[in-house]
């Protein structure tokens, strides 16, 4: 492993883990309110893609997918199943609560509570997850562009 390959890793391995301080950061007020929170899955999958999407499209240069032609050629077909993951995860939650109202979910809080933490956990659902469905085929753009300049230019 050449040193550039070293400082990728490491540079990868640190986004990796300011990652998942921001996701411990953003959940921890719904873990310490809540007794039960059946979106937690999404919401992981929201923070972690909209932030990890939007690094790969500002700093491409600087990943380990930078000159990785056949990589960045799967992740562009895969983008268009995750859009539509994504969308079908935010459809899921907001549909959730036109349902079943907040009522399961934070009817055990005191009323002040209560309605700052539907509107955080409303808030932070809705700004993470239509990120990450925005964050989604822009990745894909930026990869195709990637694959073109660098078949054709040279350069990432």
């Amino acid at each position: 492993m050449n040193k550039r390959d070293a400082l990728v890793l490491q540079l990868e391995l640190v986004w990796w883990a300011v990652t998942a301080i921001v996701v411990a950061g953003i959940l921890y007020p719904i873990y310490k309110a809540m007794y039960h929170w059946p979106y937690q899955q999404w919401n992981i999958i929201f923070i972690v893609t909209l932030i990890t999407l939007s690094r790969y499209i500002f700093l491409l240069q600087h990943t380990f997918l930078a000159n990785r032609q056949v990589l960045k050629v799967a992740l562009l077909l895969c983008m268009f199943p995750i859009t539509f993951a994504l969308i079908g995860g935010l459809n899921g939650f907001m549909t959730y609560i036109e349902e079943h109202t907040w009522e399961p979910l934070t009817g055990h809080l005191p009323e002040l509570n209560r309605k700052s933490m539907e509107s955080y956990i409303t808030n932070e659902m809705m700004f993470f997850g239509a990120g990450s469905i925005i964050a989604a085929p822009v990745f894909a753009i930026r990869l195709m562009r990637s694959i073109w300049t660098t078949r054709n230019r040279g350069v990432v």
